[in-house]
């Protein structure tokens, strides 16, 4: 296993705060900076890039002259950031957040939102409030936006004849409106205030990127900051978490996962950037401000099982939007738009995270074949419509498309769920997830009172878990990673977590138990070994976290609580100061690698920790009502 020490001048990536208003996102530094931010969606070209080459373009607000804070938070239950500087003489205040307010479209129609209104919508500003609390402190500004992933300067103009309000051109980008109560001066390509404040004085600093106002005064900011506060905390309360240790880090990575949302049309982000390494320095990198298909049955069940039905619905009729279309041409994944075609290239002009080249954006695997997708969306289907205890007629057609595509297409090689650049394989999960899918569909067509149906799929269900058992399990009673080879693969933690097999059947037991004492790394699962795996790509990787977090559900599914319990406290202490998680963990640094934040780890994470908690609190029951399933 490669190690990598962080020794250049970019933060550890665990150490970004994470903001959100459900249309965009940002990353901050703790130096204060904000290094990324897309424009206007969070899959569109970015105008900070800091974060992927240090000449990138950032907005810092902060002391002149002091880099480290001395604390920084999450207002509690919120995406509201606080961070708190010492300086030689006086402390200092700042909060971020991308301000929510209410529904504005009340003229006309949002020509975006697909998705039913709320009483909340996002008002398009990142607001930066600062309050000196105790002696002076010199407090500076520097804005210095550079559209296009860093390759557009921006030109500032004065709109009116004081200093209090900037704003940024260029051809073809955004415009961005800078308003604060200080007072802005241009150098260059940079805004820039500066002023020395005393205990009491407070100051805002607003970046808004759309026509609706920013914020009038100083007190108008602290008011939005507190009502965008207040709309995080209202949604976390309609939540459901135990009263347990644990609930912290649910409700951190619920938080996370609405903040990855995109609410005009339900739509779950993969993580918010691209191109963050899976290796130090590695070619490894790549974009992920995409919706997967394979996160929806994972996103159901975590948002199902805390409570958030209403944000499991907009993502389910995400799901439909880009299915009912083309219900035998499903993509394994699609732009947070519903868009199909997502091309791949690179971004040669940037130094890349801690020089990690390439730079990617968009992302080639939309067009791989990958057959786990069919039961995915079967699954999130059956989820969806057991919720509701019917089947919606509108679903039907998507069902029959998709289990159609599993029954002529379950026998082909494909990219598995790894999407894996080298040579398509007989992937085990593969056919797990074909089977899935064929199984999902016999439930569903049930509930449609299509019972000739459902025994035509049941019968070609069945083949395949023959076919499966018979090619797809070692010697040992282990299931494989593909057919034909002894490798080992963490994509077969999901067998008992999908009901392949029943929990207490031996051959799930000794595929985690062998995936546990022999595909780990200082305790910690590996995807795969990069040397037993044709992925078409050089280098080694982290462990993946989030097959960290199935190996804990399985253990719990199979009676080994206490391993679990242990596992899962491990992982639990690797969270960033933040309670965040990127994709992979270095089980030797605990450094964090890969994009930021990643939104299957959080959902992994709750499946993880409310299978823990459940099997304790019915330690004393006979048998066990895993996590997110009845049956």
């Amino acid at each position: 296993m490669l190690q990598h020490f962080a020794t250049s001048n970019f933060p550890n990536i665990a150490d970004y705060a994470f903001l959100s208003d459900c249309e965009t996102n940002c990353l901050i530094a703790p130096s204060g900076a904000v290094e990324w931010f897309c424009l206007p969606r969070p899959d569109s070209p970015s105008v900070f890039t800091a974060l992927l080459d240090r000449s990138g373009g950032s907005f810092r607000v902060g002391p002149f002259g002091v880099q480290v804070p001395a604390a920084r938070r999450y207002l509690p239950g919120t995406l509201v950031l606080e961070t708190t500087w010492q300086t030689p003489t006086g402390w200092l205040v700042v909060r971020d957040a991308l301000t929510m307010g209410p529904w504005h479209n009340v003229d006309e129609r949002s020509k975006t939102h697909r998705r039913s209104p709320t009483d909340n919508d996002a008002e398009h500003c990142l607001l930066r409030t600062i309050r000196c609390i105790y002696g002076t402190v010199d407090l500076s500004m520097n804005c210095e936006p550079v559209f296009d992933y860093a390759r557009v300067g921006a030109t500032w103009v004065y709109p009116n004849s004081d200093y209090c309000q900037v704003i940024a051109k260029a051809d073809g980008q955004p415009s961005l409106t800078l308003t604060s109560s200080l007072r802005i001066g241009v150098e260059g390509r940079a805004a820039m205030a500066r002023t020395k404040m005393s205990v009491g004085d407070s100051h805002f600093v607003a970046l808004t990127f759309s026509e609706l106002p920013p914020p009038e005064n100083t007190a108008h900011a602290h008011r939005k900051i507190d009502e965008t506060g207040e709309f995080w905390r209202e949604w976390l309360t309609q939540g459901s978490f135990p009263d347990h240790p644990w609930r912290v880090f649910l409700q951190s990575s619920a938080l996370a996962l609405k903040g990855l949302s995109y609410a005009p049309t339900g739509a779950l982000l993969a993580a918010a950037t691209t191109s963050l390494p899976e290796t130090p320095q590695g070619e490894r990198n790549w974009d992920y401000r995409y919706t997967w298909i394979r996160d929806s049955t994972f996103a159901l069940w975590g948002l199902y099982t805390l409570g958030f039905d209403r944000e499991a619905n907009d993502f389910f009729f995400f799901i439909h939007d880009v299915t009912r279309d083309n219900p035998g041409d499903l993509q394994i994944m699609y732009g947070v738009g519903g868009e199909r075609h997502l091309e791949e290239s690179t971004l040669d002009h940037l130094s890349g995270y801690d020089d990690a080249r390439p730079v990617r954006i968009g992302n080639g695997a939309y067009g791989q074949q990958q057959h786990d997708v069919w039961g995915a969306l079967l699954d999130s289907i059956y989820l969806h419509t057991r919720s509701r205890e019917q089947m919606p007629e509108e679903l039907w057609p998507i069902v029959v498309g998709q289990v159609e595509q599993a029954s002529a297409h379950w026998r082909a090689p494909d990219r598995g769920m790894w999407e894996v650049r080298g040579e398509p394989q007989h992937f085990t999960s593969s056919k797990i997830m074909c089977w899935v899918a064929l199984d999902r569909g016999v439930r569903l067509a049930r509930l449609h009172d299509s019972n000739a149906t459902a025994d035509k799929w049941q019968a070609i269900a069945d083949e395949i878990h023959e076919d499966i058992l018979t090619n797809g399990v070692d010697e040992r009673g282990v299931l494989v990673q593909r057919y034909g080879d002894d490798a080992l693969d963490a994509s077969l933690l999901m067998a008992p977590l999908v009901r392949f097999l029943p929990p207490d059947d031996p051959r799930i037991r000794a595929t985690v138990l062998a995936i546990a004492d022999e595909l780990t790394h200082e305790g910690l699962v590996l995807r795969y070994r990069v040397h037993e795996t044709d992925d078409g790509l050089a280098g080694e990787e982290g462990t993946f976290t989030i097959c960290s977090f199935w190996l804990v559900s399985a253990l719990v599914e199979i009676g080994e609580v206490e391993r679990a319990h242990a596992l899962c406290e491990r992982l639990l202490s690797h969270a960033s100061s933040l309670g965040l998680y990127a994709e992979e963990l270095d089980p030797i640094t605990g450094r964090h690698l890969g994009n930021f934040p990643q939104a299957f780890t959080h959902l992994a994470l709750i499946n993880a920790v409310t299978h823990v908690i459940r099997a304790e609190e019915n330690s004393h029951a006979s048998g066990f009502n895993p996590a997110n399933r009845q049956g």
